[in-house]
């Protein structure tokens, strides 16, 4: 399977691609942020503060920070908490939080920041699921395509306007 989407034109709109097979699945969005890695890095740890700018989390309890475990609550699932710990922190650069055990199931969400030439961010976040379950469970789990598209729109709005 591979869906690419562009989801809309212009430099600073999300671009979601899909991609997966039996065991596998990964859901992309890149976008370029015209701010600064350390302005948007600056919203992407700041727990307390997430629900303000992202309409895809409703609450980030605890730390952003490494192998620090956080309680994250999203629209989608409201009465289901995710538990990814961090397991990647280089500040304004790249972040990572996993969650479940390999083989079996297993999801890695990595957030990727690269500073352009004229100081604005190219903004890359992946969601990487894979195990002998993801068969049976992929029939239960949300397109991550929308949902994908709003959290950059929102961190690009929110990083490009200042809320913080």
């Amino acid at each position: 399977m591979d869906d690419t989407k562009p989801t809309g034109t212009g430099n600073s709109r999300p671009i979601v691609t899909k991609t997966g097979g039996t065991f596998q699945m990964a859901c992309t969005v890149t976008c370029t942020i015209h701010a600064s890695p350390e302005r948007v890095w600056s919203l992407l740890t700041d727990a307390e503060g997430f629900p303000t700018w992202c309409s895809a989390v409703t609450s980030v309890a605890g730390k952003i920070a490494l192998g620090e475990r956080l309680e994250l609550r999203v629209p989608s699932a409201p009465k289901r908490v995710f538990k990814p710990k961090v397991t990647q922190f280089e500040p304004a650069a790249r972040m990572e939080w996993s969650d479940g055990t390999a083989p079996m199931f297993k999801g890695v969400r990595t957030f990727t920041l690269d500073r352009r030439d004229d100081g604005s961010t190219d903004f890359t976040m992946v969601e990487a699921l894979r195990g002998i379950m993801l068969p049976m469970l992929r029939g239960s789990l949300p397109d991550f395509a929308p949902v994908f598209e709003a959290y950059a729109t929102d961190l690009g709005r929110a990083a490009e306007g200042g809320v913080s």
